[in-house]
């Protein structure tokens, strides 16, 4: 049996995946503004042998319900919502092992500076960065930097392709190994004959440059990737190292796994080369009795108008135009196409209402929720890995921190009883305690 990796689930915002919940005298969410918040958070996380901190960010602001912000604003829907970027300095400086998920679009920043951004947070980091590649989903973003409306869904993969050609280039080609000599006798600090322009033309993007920054520990950070849709799936086999999912149910999960690794075999990778990671909410005490309470306290403080919020900015549908007992129906747009395909298309045997969406996504957005003791929450962790072929979880909370600090107090020791936990980190990059490998497992040879 194989280790489950973990990564915590978080946003710098109030309302990331628990709608309402920023109003539980015990969430501590509120504080998403000071870096105590995050330092607190970050090595609680390490006590807890946490693989990393995976961090969601999104640009612009969920205005789909109702047609326009106010819903949002009301319910703190990912907004306000600083940047992510910016915490991790903090975070590293207290921890020695914790890794850094930072989700950055490629859709509104030239490859050139973002290049810069994550090669001085490997640096910082000592090489526990990894980037969540997203193109991006709300047309509120594209409006922001002057655009009418975003690019559209398959296009927009297509613009991420050769925003990666051009950091490949920039990250693993402009400067050698060895460019870097540091000799203060012949007052050389690098070699400029190791060190390299990038001349790239693209259709998107043309780049005539060298790196700034000498090669980081990693020189390419972890790559993550999200998106299951077809087109999603194609750039994950191409280019992720890990992969987020987030289903509802055992069939919608095993469906992106099984999609996953059809396009692994497409490009030749091992398996192994990648893990997917998947949505779970845990809510948990010392035995399935207190749990249940603790669940059933934070159900009175959910807001069904905020989660809803979130879900329509997530598919693109305004639900606030439905009744709460109208079926959901697939409908595409440029949004999400593999949120809405998680709700209609992969498992036409459920039929969802509006109202039980709303109920399910109050608490851990589009994931699934386990409930219960120590002893039960980890036989349904290990079922679900079991029926699914997913490689670990991706932490969302109920609370903050208290979901993370329940999941090391009673769920960590249960899965080191059972050899399904590390007792240790091992050493080195972020991907060679992944990988066990500083070889980069994505396809270095993709276009």
């Amino acid at each position: 049996m194989s280790l489950i990796p973990v990564n915590a689930f978080d946003m710098n915002c109030v309302s990331h995946q628990a709608s309402g919940l920023w109003r539980h005298p015990d969430d501590q969410s509120w504080h998403y503004n000071t870096l105590g918040y995050w330092t607190n958070l970050a090595k609680t996380l390490e006590r807890g042998l946490f693989d990393g901190l995976f961090i969601a960010d999104v640009l612009g602001i969920y205005d789909v319900y109702g047609g326009g912000p106010e819903a949002a604003l009301r319910n703190a829907s990912q907004v306000p919502v600083n940047d992510p970027a910016m915490l991790i300095s903090a975070m590293a400086a207290v921890t020695e092992n914790l890794g850094f998920g930072l989700t950055a679009t490629l859709s509104f920043e030239h490859p050139y500076p973002f290049a810069r951004r994550i090669s001085t947070l490997d640096h910082l980091t000592n090489g526990r960065m990894g980037w969540n590649i997203v193109t991006g989903y709300l047309n509120s973003a594209a409006k922001g930097v002057g655009q009418q409306q975003q690019t559209s869904h398959d296009e927009r993969y297509d613009v991420a392709r050769d925003y990666m050609q051009v950091l490949r280039g920039l990250w693993e080609r402009s400067w050698e190994d060895g460019a870097v000599l540091r000799d203060r006798e012949l007052g050389i600090f690098t070699d400029p004959s190791k060190v390299h322009r990038l001349q790239h033309k693209g259709k998107y993007f043309e780049v005539d440059a060298i790196h700034l920054c000498e090669p980081s520990p990693q020189r390419t950070p972890v790559l993550y990737q999200a998106g299951t849709s077809s087109k999603g799936r194609a750039f994950a086999g191409d280019y992720a190292e890990c992969v987020f999912i987030a289903g509802p149910s055992k069939e919608v999960a095993r469906h992106a796994v099984s999609g996953l690794e059809a396009e692994l075999q497409r490009t030749g990778r091992s398996r192994k080369s990648l893990k997917i990671f998947s949505l779970i909410t845990i809510v948990t005490a010392e035995n399935d009795a207190a749990a249940l309470e603790k669940w059933a306290e934070y159900r009175k403080y959910v807001s069904h108008e905020g989660a809803l919020t979130l879900m329509s900015g997530w598919t693109g549908i305004d639900f606030s135009t439905f009744d709460l007992d109208d079926p959901v129906r697939h409908i595409r747009n440029d949004a999400i196409h593999s949120a809405i395909d998680a709700l209609t298309v992969v498992d036409p045997k459920r039929v969802w209402t509006v109202r039980e969406l709303a109920e399910h996504a109050a608490i851990g957005g589009m994931g699934v929720t386990f409930v219960g003791g120590p002893q039960k929450v980890a036989d349904q962790i290990e079922t679900w890995i079991e029926d699914t072929g997913i490689d670990g979880l991706n932490l969302a909370y109920a609370i903050t921190p208290g979901s993370f600090e329940d999941f090391v107090t009673y769920i960590v020791p249960e899965l080191q009883k059972r050899g399904r936990y590390k007792t240790e980190y091992q050493p080195g990059t972020l991907r060679e305690k992944l990988f066990g490998t500083s070889e980069p497992q994505y396809n270095t040879a993709a276009p």
